[in-house]
């Protein structure tokens, strides 16, 4: 029966729905301050897959991987992806996005869709040059699963994948809330003049929400690449897209609304995988999934364009 499959289809939701938030988080924050949306940040996320699995092929290929403890060697190769897509995400604000600062808003867009292009074609040329291929199957540190009772089973690296990511996003929190830094990125996003003006550096500001948001997209990349296996310099792409679409779901500039919009479509998008099909009569199966994913997108925009906590804004006169 359909409702049997029910608990593994809101696991694997689950999982899916936490990566969407976290790299979300990067779309919203970027929003917040600059008010443009940074279509690269797929592709930061893209290239934090890639640099983890490479750290872990290397690792293998020198017999270190082994011995090595499964949670050390994940701490080790998040730390390494998030310090790599950190100082990406820093370098292409000040290379890409600041000197555009100030210009019509669909300047910074175009370049950000041009850095997305690029990094996708910079990943595929090295990893051509590097392995002759640019489709790269992760080695998995952690196997097994975790019975539900006879209900279900979380694979462990799906629990971990939770895990990990309720930890970014709670830490997230407490720094904008609790640190002055924190409040600085939330002055900086109410008024950045009136900001500056209270001797808040408003680059250094910026440079921070960049750095934060990229290490946190990098590092939801290597929990990709370790749930599920294979990447490539496109995967991207539309879990970017999805992610854009969770924050314009819980309300893009809103961090709340980021992680709910993320697990909400992640959970929405499982059960139309699972259930289209039966419930249409082959009609529409899984493939269409995405389609339900980018039509609740287009009925967000109709009906409730500042999202579920987003705010209306009011034009001022």
């Amino acid at each position: 029966m359909l409702l049997d499959i029910l608990p593994q289809v809101l696991v694997d939701g689950l999982t899916l729905g936490f990566m969407y938030a976290v790299v979300a988080l990067g779309y919203t924050m970027v929003y917040g301050i600059l008010e443009f949306i940074n279509f690269a940040h797929g592709e930061i996320f893209m290239v934090g897959a890639f640099v983890g699995t490479e750290v872990l092929l290397i690792t293998d290929a020198l017999g270190a991987l082994q011995g090595m403890n499964p949670f050390v060697a994940l701490f080790i190769t998040l730390l390494i992806a998030m310090a790599i897509t950190g100082a990406l995400g820093v370098g292409i604000e000040r290379v890409a996005y600041r000197p555009l600062r100030g210009a019509p808003r669909l300047v910074p867009l175009i370049s950000a869709i041009g850095v997305s292009f690029l990094l996708q074609d910079l990943v595929r040329f090295t990893e051509a040059i590097a392995r002759n291929e640019f489709y790269l199957n992760s080695p998995i540190l952690f196997s097994g699963s975790i019975p539900l009772g006879s209900i279900a089973a979380i694979p462990t690296k799906a629990l971990i994948v939770i895990v990990l990511a309720i930890v970014m996003m709670i830490s997230l929190t407490l720094f904008i809330n609790k640190t002055k830094w924190g409040i600085a990125m939330r002055a900086v996003a109410q008024d950045q003049s009136t900001a500056s003006l209270m001797t808040i550096n408003v680059d250094k500001v910026i440079m921070l929400t960049f750095l934060i948001g990229s290490s946190l997209g990098g590092a939801t990349g290597v929990l990709f690449a370790q749930n599920y296996g294979t990447i490539d310099p496109y995967i991207g792409f539309i879990l970017g897209l999805k992610a854009f679409t969770a924050a314009v779901l819980g309300g893009i500039g809103n961090i709340r609304g980021a992680m709910v919009g993320g697990v909400l479509l992640g959970l929405l998008e499982s059960l139309s995988g699972a259930y289209m099909g039966p419930l249409t009569g082959g009609a529409f199966g899984a493939e269409y999934k995405d389609v339900f994913a980018f039509s609740i997108l287009i009925l967000v925009l109709l009906f409730k364009p500042e999202g579920l906590f987003g705010e209306a804004v009011k034009e001022k006169v």
